[in-house]
């Protein structure tokens, strides 16, 4: 792997560190994100939520709050179909939640994944309705290239409005509306990249808007803060870039998440081992929460995490949360099994493709997303898995750095029954007798956007650092530019010239996993850290250069430092 360093403009580094009286680190890292001005730096370090737009300037969402208003005055029937992902449970939940608030009583559902697929497909609409169909039906996180079940449910007579931020295949849906930026807006708006869960929020703050000047003493009681833990859950698990109105609504909303006034949230936490008297971070709802929402929609009833979010009752959300966090347990029994079988499958037969595409009737529909996103990491190419349902083979891609799956997918559309997702990570369902010829025009459609190959991996250093700046004072200035995530990465450091003084020490199953000491300073014992799967460790007592991230290890209410390996090799 090749090892680069983040390239900055040393003025506007020094102006920054001069201006805000920031710490050159700090400093050098806010420009490495393109945050060149002390006006952009305090929005940056300092998130508003009076920063937020007005949400009447996404594009059709005033329809779409006039349309819920004539809903809400007319007692009509509503149903809201979300998608059972977080971002889909969560958006639901919201919008569930407010129109609840104001007097509706929603019907509400998700897809039955291995059953029904992703979006709105005409046998989810079927199971959904049961003979009774709505006034207005509300899509979200889906719709958007649901041409033909738009087209049905105005057949049967109801309306339809789709929140969504997927992107459109060929064009969108007749006869309904759709707000959707990456459909209607400007490439430099500030929502522009918002999930379906902060676009629900962004409706929810018109919803609220609106009826406040109807006097509609409804919403009196109700707080728009009160959905932030929900946004950022739907938005940090959602994996969109984590700038503009994405960084507020992610920074208060764990702030709110902390808080757990949220009974479900509270079980949630507890059941994943999660304490509000630390602070939770990003990692903690990508690697703890989102997985056991994730994993009712994979195996079971996305409905379940909605309930959960949904009551009011500690008993019953407890109950919930034990069962889902089981639901979890098995997922990861079963995709553990499957991520082996698979890796072995790679190493044996792809060594000389682009690409990796996998298919075996035994592997789970429901958890190859998740193994696709091992096997791309490990060998560094895009790739597709897929299980087998009935006639049809379906699954999920992840990709790599550099090559976007929707433009794969694009030149493969006439093999595929449905896809859809985003340049990094897709879903698929293909006829099985296809992938022969899917596995054909998807290397060649690699190779004509690859023409030089794959782009080489790159670990990206944010800074070279000295170990006498890996102290409790920097940690603290780090933490300001939480949370991270997409486009706002937590920075790699790097260390020079570093002599390991005893092994490290393997731990857990398998023994990839690793702890690890830096040589002691000034008589002071060294930082301690740790490497996870790791296929080698840095030798005792000859000089290495090392690759790691900085951050707190919260354990039993207490906070300490620790480094955590991502690479090494020895110095030059």
């Amino acid at each position: 792997m090749n090892w680069k360093t983040t390239e900055t403009d040393p003025i506007a580094v020094e102006n920054l560190q001069d201006g805000l009286g920031l710490d050159s680190i700090i400093a050098k890292l806010l420009v490495g994100r393109g945050i060149l001005t002390i006006e952009q730096a305090e929005q940056f370090l300092r998130p508003q939520l009076s920063s937020l737009e007005d949400p009447f300037k996404l594009t059709h969402l005033k329809a779409a709050v006039e349309r819920i208003g004539q809903a809400l005055d007319g007692n009509e029937s509503v149903v809201v179909f979300g998608d059972y992902d977080v971002d889909g449970v969560t958006s639901t939940v919201q919008l569930v939640s407010l129109l609840s608030s104001l007097g509706l009583k929603p019907r509400y559902s998700v897809p039955l994944r291995l059953k029904e697929g992703y979006g709105m497909s005409r046998e989810a609409i079927d199971r959904v309705l049961d003979g009774e169909v709505p006034d207005l039906f509300i899509a979200l996180d889906c719709g958007t290239n649901a041409h033909e079940a738009v087209a049905y449910l105005r057949e049967l007579g109801a309306e339809v409005i789709i929140v969504d931020h997927h992107q459109a295949k060929v064009g969108v849906p007749d006869d309904c509306l759709i707000v959707n930026p990456h459909v209607f807006d400007a490439a430099e708006a500030p929502w522009r990249n918002l999930c379906t869960a902060g676009l629900v929020f962004k409706l929810l703050h018109g919803i609220i808007k609106q009826r406040r000047l109807a006097e509609d003493d409804g919403v009196k009681s109700l707080h728009l803060r009160d959905y932030l833990d929900l946004v950022a859950m739907g938005t940090i698990a959602d994996l969109v870039p984590l700038q503009d109105e994405n960084r507020i609504l992610a920074w208060y909303g764990l702030q709110h998440l902390r808080a757990n006034r949220r009974p479900g949230v509270r079980a949630l936490c507890a059941v994943a081992s999660l304490s509000t008297s630390q602070p939770l971070e990003s990692t903690d709802i990508s690697f703890k929460l989102a997985p056991r929402i994730n994993a009712s929609g994979r195996l079971a009833d996305a409905s379940k995490p909605i309930e959960l979010l949904l009551s009011h009752d500690e008993q019953t959300c407890g109950g919930i949360a034990r069962e889902l966090d089981a639901i979890n347990c098995e997922r990861q029994e079963i995709q553990h099994k499957i991520v082996s079988e698979a890796e072995a499958y790679v190493e044996a037969h792809f060594g000389d493709f682009p690409g990796i595409i996998l298919y075996n009737e035994g592997w789970h529909p429901g958890v190859v997303g998740i193994v696709a996103s091992r096997v791309s990491r490990r060998f560094h190419k895009p790739c597709v898995v897929l299980g087998c349902e009935g006639s049809v083979a379906k699954g999920s891609g992840r990709s790599v750095a550099g090559v976007d799956l929707v433009q794969l997918f694009q030149r493969c559309d006439d093999l595929l029954e449905h896809w859809g997702g985003h340049p990094m990570a897709a879903g698929i369902s293909l006829p099985k007798e296809a992938l022969g010829a899917f596995r054909k025009r998807f290397m060649e459609a690699l190779a004509d956007v690859c023409p030089e190959g794959l782009p080489e991996p790159v670990l990206e250093l944010s800074a070279w650092l000295e170990v006498k700046d890996l102290n409790v004072d920097f940690l603290d200035a780090l933490d300001r530019l939480q949370p991270f995530g997409q486009e706002n990465r937590q920075p790699i450091f790097g260390l020079q010239g570093m002599v390991l003084e005893s092994l490290p020490k393997a731990f857990a199953k398998g023994g990839s996993h690793y702890r690890f000491e830096l040589p002691s300073v000034d008589g002071k014992q060294g930082l301690k850290g740790v490497a996870w799967q790791m296929e080698s460790m840095p030798p005792v007592g000859k000089a290495v250069d090392l690759a790691l991230r900085f951050d707190w290890n919260y354990w039993r209410n207490a906070r300490n430092p620790q480094l955590t390996l991502l690479d090494w090799r020895f110095a030059k």
